[in-house]
């Protein structure tokens, strides 16, 4: 059974969506923050040291908090690599168009923004950002957010921030 909270909360997701422009790599902050509210995925691709995307993308759950965007991953993905490798830069594209593999490219075509990789450690901020998780994504969050915790405690799963620049 849906809540009340988690009814407007859609509800106002909607509104904004229909109401947010487009962004683009040079638009202000308060559209971004708009569309991160209005969205359920991001897509990603970090950027190589030569400057290009990586053949690596993918769309993810995300919480945001302004405009940072959090991704909670496995330790073992390319993500969680290549921010260990020092490729601390990433491109994030703001929608849901799916599984990016069946988008057939198009979601190069929504809005995008150019990020500062950073890993997430401190504890008090781990539990705000999985609360924003749990805001974002319930009921769901019933089963993943165990899932998450026990991963960030074990190791097994990283916090990673997305961050304009």
């Amino acid at each position: 059974m849906q809540t009340r909270r988690y009814f407007l909360k859609q509800l106002s997701a909607l509104v904004a969506l229909i109401n947010v422009p487009l962004l683009s790599r040079a638009d202000n902050d308060q559209p971004l923050s708009e569309a991160l509210k209005a969205t359920n995925l991001i897509y990603l691709s970090p950027i190589k040291s030569n400057g290009e995307e990586s053949r690596c993308q993918a769309e993810v759950w995300f919480a945001s908090s302004g405009t940072d965007m959090y991704v909670c991953t496995k330790s073992n993905t390319w993500r969680a690599r290549a921010q260990r490798q020092g490729l601390d830069k990433a491109r994030v594209w703001v929608g849901d168009l799916g599984v990016w593999t069946n988008t057939n490219g198009r979601y190069k075509s929504l809005p995008s923004v150019d990020t500062k990789v950073d890993l997430i450690e401190d504890k008090a901020d781990l539990e705000r950002i999985l609360d924003l998780f749990g805001d974002k994504y319930s009921p769901r969050w019933l089963i993943w957010g165990r899932r998450f915790r026990n991963g960030l405690e074990d190791g097994s799963r990283i916090m990673l921030r997305y961050r304009p620049v």
